[in-house]
């Protein structure tokens, strides 16, 4: 009988996923070592396919916005054009977390993450959210993982999930005590850091949203509440008279409401539809790769996938390897998906609807 033999049930099945996340490891390492074999350009250029990528997508945003400014397009085309844009700085900026492009100039990796920033502004901070992301490799599932609690991941369903899900500041105001638990059980998981430091951690999560978060906010909710007042009076025969100081602001709001909240909205609730129900928690065993994610192949995901750039498709690839570029991830996935299964890793598994995200039904209960 070998050692593997003797361990108690729980061990043995730890030490099974553990061999399994090495196999789909190696696999998804030889995939990529292929790619690049075939399409040397991709490792030679990366830093120029990230810097043209993010220059592209900002400069959609800025002619689609001009675009509607001059009359040339509708509300209705600007924006899942713009949401489409904002999706591929998304997946940049999650990049650039990691240091894929200009690892060794920290100015064009900083520039980058800013700018990502600005044309999506109801996102947090991303120099905050880089150590919220690092940890969440680290611990994904379990009660630290604060990014993924804090976009509804583990919480039972309901229309308030369903309205946190599209929005960031909601999802921190309907539930505050929650949240306000998230952040202790965040800054306890760094261990051993000094009263300075963890005072630090804290402010750093309150003001992650300021200035740009709460701005944006500001004028979103101003606009959803302006026009359903105006909708609502109308509907009971009352006109509402806009001043005519107010007449520039009121321009501004819908404007930017139109061009950036709007499209960030879509955006929003896309990807963290999909990632809040792609990731398992609760009943995951810390640091079990093959527990973390499921994969989304089905076809009714693929409205959400077109505005986060079929994440659930390929983020669990980017648990097991880090390294790969979003570009690389979906370009390879198709054919690691058999690996991935073979392996353990579920695909549609959308029981985590009812069972808040727990991979097994008698936890959920």
């Amino acid at each position: 009988m070998n050692a593997e033999t003797r361990l108690p049930s729980e061990q043995r099945i730890n030490a099974e996923d553990a061999a399994r996340s090495q196999r789909i490891r190696q696999g998804i390492l030889e995939a990529g070592n292929a790619l690049r074999a075939r399409h040397p350009w991709l490792e030679r250029h990366q830093n120029a396919i990230g810097m043209g990528i993010f220059l592209v997508s900002c400069a959609a945003i800025i002619a689609t916005a001009v675009a509607y400014f001059q009359g040339a397009l509708a509300w209705y085309v600007v924006i899942p054009v713009a949401a489409f844009f904002m999706s591929l700085l998304h997946e940049l900026e999650h990049d650039l977390i990691h240091s894929m492009y200009f690892r060794k100039k920290k100015f064009w990796n900083d520039f980058m993450l800013a700018g990502v920033w600005v044309f999506r502004p109801s996102t947090i901070n991303p120099f905050v959210r880089r150590r919220l992301h690092i940890h969440h490799h680290k611990v994904s599932g379990t009660e630290s993982d604060l990014e993924e609690r804090g976009i509804t991941n583990g919480v039972p369903w309901s229309l308030k999930r369903l309205v946190m899900t599209g929005d960031n500041m909601l999802a921190v105001f309907l539930r505050p005590f929650e949240t306000r638990k998230m952040v202790k059980a965040f800054i306890k998981a760094q261990g051993d850091i000094s009263p300075e430091e963890k005072k630090a951690i804290a402010r750093e999560n309150v003001m992650g949203y300021f200035p740009l978060g709460n701005l944006n906010y500001l004028i979103w909710h101003g606009f959803i509440a302006w026009h359903a007042s105006v909708f609502l009076l109308g509907l009971a025969g009352v006109t509402l008279a806009v001043p005519a100081m107010a007449e520039g602001l009121l321009a501004f709001v819908n404007f930017f409401a139109v061009t950036i909240s709007a499209p960030n909205a879509l955006r929003t609730f896309c990807l963290h539809f999909v990632s809040s129900n792609m990731h398992y928690y609760g009943d995951v065993e810390k640091g079990n790769i093959v527990q973390q994610c499921q994969v989304w192949t089905t076809p009714w995901a693929i409205p959400l996938h077109l505005f986060c750039f079929n994440f659930a498709g390929t983020h669990a690839i980017h648990h097991f390897v880090v390294r790969d570029p979003f570009y690389i991830r979906q370009w390879i996935a198709p054919g690691l998906y058999p690996l991935l299964r073979e392996n353990g890793v579920r695909f549609n598994d959308f029981g985590t609807f009812r069972r808040a995200n727990r991979m097994n039904e008698a936890v959920a209960a």
